[in-house]
């Protein structure tokens, strides 16, 4: 180990960077780096660097997955109470969100939630990249991950679902008082 690993090898541990480098040292190279962002993430490095095309790829498409999970279950969530203030006597459009809203929520507990990948997010602004050490990098496109808190995402999505079912279920609950 040279003297510009010792000093790269600091920076990283100082900035909490974790970097996936492109290195071939055999077959099972892939399974290589998945170890290497398995690590990173258990590890909760602040920002993870993934070098190898495929791995980030993979990584930032399962993010984004995710990511539109969330999403719908808050658009379909508020779209499904809105439309029971709108229009209270037309349950056809309230009750497909809230169930839409309903099933991303769940997919995102069952699938999502417990991966430690969830907790970051794809950082894209041109301005946070040029104050990571990219210039070491063999690769000219790497996915960088910057690890950010959730629990209020989480917190959102499931109180707007529930929210979205109680109030459907209120009105099933009048629909049949009535009758």
């Amino acid at each position: 180990m040279d003297e510009y690993e010792s000093t790269d090898r600091e920076m990283l541990n100082y900035m909490n960077l974790a970097i996936i480098r492109e290195i071939y040292d055999g077959e099972n190279a892939h399974e290589v780096f998945e170890n290497e962002l398995e690590r990173a993430l258990e590890t909760k490095c602040s920002c993870i660097v993934i070098e190898p095309t495929k791995l980030g790829e993979e990584t930032a498409r399962w993010i984004s997955v995710g990511n539109c999970l969330h999403k719908t279950a808050v658009l379909a969530g508020f779209g499904s109470i809105l439309s029971n203030f709108a229009w209270p006597d037309k349950m056809y459009i309230s009750f497909p969100l809230s169930g839409v809203s309903f099933f991303c929520a769940g997919v995102y507990a069952v699938s999502w939630q417990s991966d430690p990948c969830c907790k970051y997010q794809v950082e894209l602004d041109p301005r946070n990249l040029e104050k990571l050490p990219l210039h070491t990098l063999t690769s000219s496109s790497p996915v960088v991950l910057v690890r950010k808190d959730d629990t209020r995402r989480i917190v959102l999505h499931t109180a707007i679902t529930l929210l979205a079912v109680a109030f459907c279920a209120y009105r099933v609950f009048k629909s049949y008082q009535t009758v």
